[in-house]
C-alpha cells in the first residue's frame, strides 16, 4: 500500500469537504462531522464517512455524491468506506454548521448525552430538549413530535413566538 504526498491528499479532502448532506443541504458532510478521513492509497482516493445513526437512508446518496464530486475533480478509482467506530455524535457538528442550522430555522442540538461503558440504562421518558428557538431565541419550547422530516430531527414549537421548528436531536 503506497500513500501519495499530502498536497494531493489535501486537494482531495478539499473537494470532499464541499459535498453537502442530502437531508440538511445547508451543511457539508464536514460541517455535519460525518466526513472522517480522506487519503490516497495506490492511486485511489479513499474517503471514510460515519452515519449519523444505524440505517441512515442518506448514506447511499452521500457515497454517490462524494464519488461524483471527486471524479468530476479528476480523481479515478474513488472508494468510500463506512466507519462505525467510534459512533457519530451530534457533538461532531462544527460551530459553523450549528450556525448554518440556526440560519436555516433548524435548532442545533445541545450537548449529546454522556454514556459510560457498560449497560445502557433504560429511561421511560425522553430527555428534556435543550436549545433555543432559532426564530426568537426563547428556550420556552415544546415537543410536537419526536420525529421531523428525518429520524434525526424532532418537530418543536416555541411558546414565546408560536413558530414551529425542527431541532437536530442530541445523539
Amino acid at each position: 500500500m503506497t500513500r501519495t504526498d499530502s498536497a494531493t491528499t489535501d486537494r482531495a479532502r478539499a473537494v470532499a469537504e464541499t459535498v453537502t448532506d442530502p437531508e440538511l443541504p445547508m451543511l457539508t458532510l464536514a460541517d455535519l462531522g460525518v466526513l472522517r478521513e480522506v487519503s490516497e492509497v495506490d492511486g485511489r482516493v479513499v474517503v471514510s464517512i460515519t452515519p449519523t445513526y444505524t440505517g441512515c437512508p442518506a448514506m447511499d446518496t452521500m457515497r454517490d455524491d462524494l464519488v461524483h464530486a471527486l471524479e468530476t475533480a479528476g480523481y479515478r478509482g474513488v472508494e468510500v468506506r463506512t466507519v462505525l467506530h467510534p459512533a457519530w455524535s451530534s457533538d461532531w457538528i462544527s460551530e459553523d454548521g450549528r450556525g448554518k442550522l440556526t440560519e436555516a430555522g433548524i435548532a442545533p442540538p445541545g450537548p449529546a448525552p454522556r454514556r459510560t461503558p457498560g449497560p445502557v440504562p433504560l429511561t421511560l421518558v425522553p430527555p428534556a430538549p435543550r436549545g433555543a428557538c432559532p426564530h426568537c431565541g426563547s428556550t420556552d419550547t415544546e415537543t410536537v413530535s419526536e420525529f421531523g422530516a428525518t429520524a434525526c430531527r424532532a418537530l418543536r414549537r416555541c411558546r414565546a413566538c408560536g413558530e414551529p421548528f425542527e431541532q437536530v436531536k442530541e445523539i
